[in-house]
């Protein structure tokens, strides 16, 4: 799959383990490599602002979206490629999923997992179509994708949408697959359902 940019999903803190925020440099400084666009949350702080400032050392192009109540300098980036401000988290998602070509989550919290959940819900009812990666470094998402399995093995989730998501432990794994992409929703679901 030919893609010129990818949306990041991240923690706004760094975590208790240094190789997390290594880790989101490193996808910073692939991303400048690989000529892509790197969309996130706009942050300054956590994964989120080691990934982006690895890729602007590189010359990479980041370009983040935040509300605009959170604080300019403490929050969110002064340095990056452009900073698009909107009013709710809602709209942050909406423009990313708009923007972005494809979707990385890396470790984080709460707000990871809701866009996580609201992006992977709109590629289910076919209101997208690019891939989605989950980021499984150090094994921090074993117990969500055993998750996944489950609602998938107790019938609330059909094949063809546990395997919208995309599952990888390195970032070389994490790139191939991306590459590789075909999206598996099942188009005559589609049809039934949008009827």
């Amino acid at each position: 799959m030919k893609y010129d940019s990818l949306a990041l999903y991240c923690g706004s803190s760094v975590g208790n383990k240094p190789e997390y925020a290594q880790e989101a440099a490193r996808f910073g400084e692939m991303c400048a490599r690989k000529s892509l666009t790197l969309y996130y949350g706009g942050g300054s702080i956590g994964l989120m602002g080691a990934a982006a400032n690895a890729s602007l050392a590189l010359g990479g192009k980041v370009i983040g979206v935040a509300p605009d109540f959170f604080t300019k300098g403490e929050v969110l980036a002064t340095n990056i490629t452009e900073m698009i401000l909107v009013k709710t988290m809602s709209e942050r998602k909406q423009l990313l999923e708009e923007k972005a070509d494809a979707f990385v989550v890396f470790p984080g919290g709460y707000g990871t997992m809701d866009e996580l959940f609201e992006m992977v819900t709109d590629a289910q009812l076919g209101m997208h179509f690019k891939p989605i990666a989950i980021y499984n470094y150090l094994g921090f998402y074993d117990l969500l994708i055993q998750q996944l399995d489950k609602f998938l093995q107790e019938g609330f989730l059909r094949p063809f949408h546990h395997s919208l998501l995309i599952t990888a432990s390195t970032l070389d794994e994490l790139f191939r697959k991306l590459d590789a992409y075909e999206n598996t929703n099942d188009h005559t679901w589609l049809e039934k359902i949008k009827r």
